[in-house]
């Protein structure tokens, strides 16, 4: 057991449909985080001001 490995093993990136799962780097006290990026799945139109009446 103690020749167990001190650091994580690299796991591959996770994509669903709208979102997309990276491994970070561990930093000094070996937590390991993990990155989200979400696409967005709203199309955003410019507000246009409605016709005065």
């Amino acid at each position: 057991m103690s020749d167990a490995p001190k650091t994580r093993p690299k796991v591959p990136e996770g994509k669903s449909r709208y979102l997309t799962t990276t491994q970070m780097a561990a930093n000094e006290k070996g937590y390991v985080g993990y990155k989200t990026t979400w696409e967005s799945f709203q199309k955003e139109v410019p507000y246009k001001t409605p016709k005065k009446p």
